[in-house]
């Protein structure tokens, strides 16, 4: 069950500038608002059941009424809603109580990996539009000092206070939901749900999510939710009783009522939604505006970017807003990146099936000397066989870059303290006969047979065989004009860096910087093709050079 409830002023003021009735004695608006909840929540449901204060769904209550519940003082649930096993939510099944009042949007994969991984009986979401992906937080210290930043490639989630008032989601395990209820009823206050819960010794746990809430009870977020829900529709169902000037002018996705009259030379520019029993004068002009019902607009008179709920508010003044983005901008997607391949096309599907060929290849040859390998690290020096190294990957993705073990154990602390010495600049570090190195694993490194675990990497689609240096996120974030663009593909095992560096003094991050990106821009199967028979060729002659 997806019960979302919108609640009747919940602590805003008439006089403040309060929509939220107005959308809900709106045919038009409540079609657009009920219509978001069925098709276009985060929350996937068949089953969703609005609540709405009595007096405000009077007048359309018939028509949605397998659908619609009333509520004065509480909520009545009849017990087959809540008794049902509920809604599977990524692995676990649960009941889910949405404030109606905001339209939420978190992206669905998130929310499933937040639900498995809490075993709260109860958690309580909401959406920060600063847990985004694609964004830069800066890290402060006690004296508001910089620290340092931190980029965030993918939407994160993080820990919060209770809120004071009904969060976005209520996520209540189902077998637990009664304890909520009394006499089958739900309250309406958020302080008495937390009071159930403390009575019951429930656990509840908050969690602040990466997206977007648009409060619709106010002007400027309903104006941008009904501009968004515009333009997620292909046909718009017009009203009936239309009456349309033929010289008059409709631009872009406008949506019209019941008995509306559009008069000569007026022009109406989209996203607009004109309400029912509506005269629009002549060379009047409408942009990106709600008009209520009822109301009439006279000659030459221009609403752009206001909400019209009743005729008195045409005479008030213009507020001025500092417009925000929209909301698919702000819901950026980590497909929006440095560079984008069509579905189909070699760098995101052949590239990937060729890589999965190569590496099963690779790893079916060198599989019988991998218990040898083994044997010879274990022998020479305590530690693992694998060393596997945090990397960023596809979008910033974190994974372990799996190699055989060259180093002694805590090679990155000693690496600290001999980063005076490091021969090449940048955030790279390299060092001649570096001491951390053992025997065995300088004879891996100078064969590149250490780098073979990478194939493993590859199977699992974390890594490519050829692509951009694989590096960590400190090196990154010290790169961010270039960060996006090697990120925007898979790291490689190999790549050109790697076979056309020139080791020059001052010259390496350069030249790192330079052809990681210059791969991703001139990415094709030529190029591919000839940095493996390039790699291959090196490192044969590598091998042979050894003996």
């Amino acid at each position: 069950m997806n019960l979302v409830i919108t609640h009747k002023n919940n602590n805003f003021e008439k006089d403040n500038g309060d929509f939220l009735d107005f959308v809900w004695t709106n045919s038009v608006l409540t079609h657009l608002v009920i219509d978001s909840y069925f098709n276009y929540s985060m929350i996937p449901s068949s089953k969703v059941i609005c609540a709405v204060p009595r007096e405000w769904f009077s007048n359309n209550k018939d028509e949605y009424k397998d659908s619609i519940i009333s509520y004065n003082d509480s909520i009545s649930l009849p017990s087959n809603l809540w008794s049902d096993t509920g809604l599977k939510i990524g692995s676990k099944k649960w009941h889910v109580i949405s404030n109606g009042r905001y339209f939420t949007m978190i992206n669905e994969n998130l929310i499933q990996r937040i639900l498995n991984n809490v075993d709260s009986d109860i958690v309580l979401v909401n959406a920060d539009k600063g847990l985004l992906g694609e964004r830069e937080i800066i890290r402060l210290t006690d004296n508001d000092k910089v620290a340092g930043f931190r980029r965030y490639y993918t939407d994160s989630v993080r820990q919060s206070r209770i809120p004071e008032d009904w969060p976005a989601y209520i996520f209540v395990k189902p077998e637990i939901f009664n304890k909520l209820l009394v006499d089958n009823s739900l309250s309406l206050s958020f302080l008495e749900i937390l009071n159930r819960c403390k009575e019951n010794k429930l656990e509840v746990c908050t969690l602040n999510a990466g997206g977007v809430m648009l409060d619709i009870g106010k002007e400027e977020d309903l104006l941008q939710f009904c501009a968004w829900m515009l333009e997620q529709k292909n046909n718009l169902e017009m009203g009936n009783s239309l009456k349309i000037a033929s010289d008059s002018r409709l631009e872009g996705k406008v949506l019209l009522g019941d008995n509306v009259l559009i008069d000569s030379k007026a022009v109406i520019i989209g996203p607009a939604i004109i309400g029912d029993n509506i005269v629009i004068e002549e060379k009047a002009l409408i942009h990106n505006s709600i008009i209520g019902s009822g109301v009439s607009i006279k000659s030459n008179q221009s609403i752009q970017d206001r909400v019209i709920s009743k005729q008195h508010e045409l005479t008030t003044s213009v507020k001025n807003y500092t417009k925000k983005a929209n909301i698919m901008s702000l819901l950026r997607s980590s497909e929006n990146c440095f560079r984008k391949w069509p579905k189909y096309s070699y760098a995101r599907f052949l590239k990937r099936i060729a890589d999965i060929i190569f590496a099963l290849l690779v790893l079916t040859l060198f599989a019988p000397l991998f218990p040898f390998i083994a044997i010879a690290i274990k022998l020479t020096s305590p530690g693992p066989i694998f060393y596997g190294h945090k990397r960023q990957g596809l979008h910033g993705k974190e994974f372990r870059c799996l190699k055989f073990r060259t180093m002694i154990t805590g090679a990155n602390e000693i690496q600290q303290k001999l980063r005076h010495i490091s021969q090449v600049d940048g955030p790279q570090f390299k060092i001649d006969d570096d001491p951390r190195i053992n025997f065995v694993g300088k004879f891996l490194r100078e064969t590149y047979i250490d780098e073979i675990p990478q194939f493993i990497n590859v199977l699992l689609g974390q890594m490519s065989v050829v692509g951009p240096r694989p590096s960590p996120e400190s090196e990154n974030t010290l790169c961010p004009s270039w960060r996006d663009a090697r990120l925007s593909v898979r790291p490689g095992i190999t790549g050109l860096w790697q076979l056309y560096r020139t080791r020059e003094p001052m010259k390496d991050f350069q030249e790192w910087i330079y052809y990681d990106t210059e791969y991703v821009r001139k990415l094709s199967l030529r190029i591919d093709w000839n940095v493996c028979w390039r790699t291959a060729k090196k490192m044969l002659d590598t091998f042979i050079n050894q003996f």
